[in-house]
């Protein structure tokens, strides 16, 4: 029997070799199950014990007794302990060495990276020469175990992990709670309010349930609700300005505006208007003004612009 890193097995116990530990056979081949590898009592040579297979920190095979996550091929959701920027991501798997998420299994763009404390989905697999690595989960993994949403999940407020992050939008596994694994979600672009990390925690509202069970998110409130909030926010910001007046308006573009206040163009331009229709704010070119405020004088425009 050939021993395969990332399974266990039930081993004896050959010889003890102090002071490193004990050399365990499968009665072809030997295996170090180090001292600092043991759980509970000193076992004595001729005792058979059950080890997991790995590599320590010198990509030497090694045995321990301690229990990992999850075992090769199976599918977990690990949480990010260090961050490499050129060798990719270390994963907690309950071992005393973390599991490596290489960095061609990550996004391209840096922003969308996962940080410490951010949670993957992954596979244990070999790397090219058998040491274990973390492959990211695909759609294919992830899909037998989700659930259909429930009707009763119209428009409500759900959470779940990021599990792949595009320019187009970001897929999501929602919680599932009591019911079992989860519902596979995608965040469209435009119902983002900032840039979402792989592996990232993410609260979101159910804005449409497929006929196959998946759900449509978005991360701002349905347009009735965030018009006020928006418009509540915006006018906080003016009685905070210099002057009462801000160089943005309907003709600012729209990735200023959410890089400015982190809502879409159409979402300000609905907070806007509910503004001006109700006397509180007027516009002058491509400046908005507190309605009680005259407007700057000359040169004040350039002064104010961020």
């Amino acid at each position: 029997m050939s021993l395969i890193a990332g399974q266990t097995y039930t081993l004896k116990i050959s010889r003890e070799v102090s002071p490193y530990g004990y050399f365990l056979s499968d009665g072809e081949s030997e295996v170090l199950l180090h001292y600092t590898e043991l759980i509970g009592s000193k076992p004595q040579v001729g005792n058979s014990v059950e080890v997991f297979i790995y590599y320590d920190s010198e990509d030497r095979i090694a045995a321990t007794m301690k229990k990992p996550l999850f075992q090769l091929d199976e599918l977990a959701r690990l949480r990010v302990v260090d961050v490499h920027p050129k060798l990719g991501c270390f994963l907690e798997m309950g071992l005393s060495r973390h599991l490596l998420l290489p960095l061609s299994e990550l996004p391209e763009s840096i922003t969308y990276r996962p940080l410490p404390g951010d949670e993957v989905f992954v596979k244990m697999q070999h790397d090219k020469i058998g040491r274990l690595v973390a492959k990211l989960a695909f759609q294919e993994d992830l899909s037998p175990l989700v659930f259909h949403a429930p009707d009763a999940w119209g428009n409500t407020w759900v959470e779940g992990w990021v599990t792949k992050t595009l320019q187009m939008g970001s897929f999501v596994i929602v919680d599932g709670g009591v019911i079992g694994f989860g519902v596979y979600g995608l965040i469209p672009s435009p119902d983002r309010t900032r840039a979402l990390r792989l592996g990232e925690r993410v609260r979101a509202r159910v804005t449409f349930i497929r006929e196959d069970g998946r759900v449509n998110l978005s991360m701002t409130e349905r347009k009735e609700v965030g018009r006020v909030e928006d418009a509540d926010r915006l006018l906080a910001f003016l009685k905070e300005r210099p002057g009462g007046g801000m160089p943005y308006s309907d003709q600012t573009e729209a990735e200023t505006i959410k890089q400015r206040f982190g809502i879409s163009k159409s979402a300000f331009k609905r907070a806007l208007g509910k503004l001006m229709r109700e006397g509180l704010v007027t516009q002058k070119g491509s400046w908005t003004y507190l309605a009680s405020t005259e407007e700057p004088t000359a040169g004040a425009e350039g002064v104010e612009k961020e």
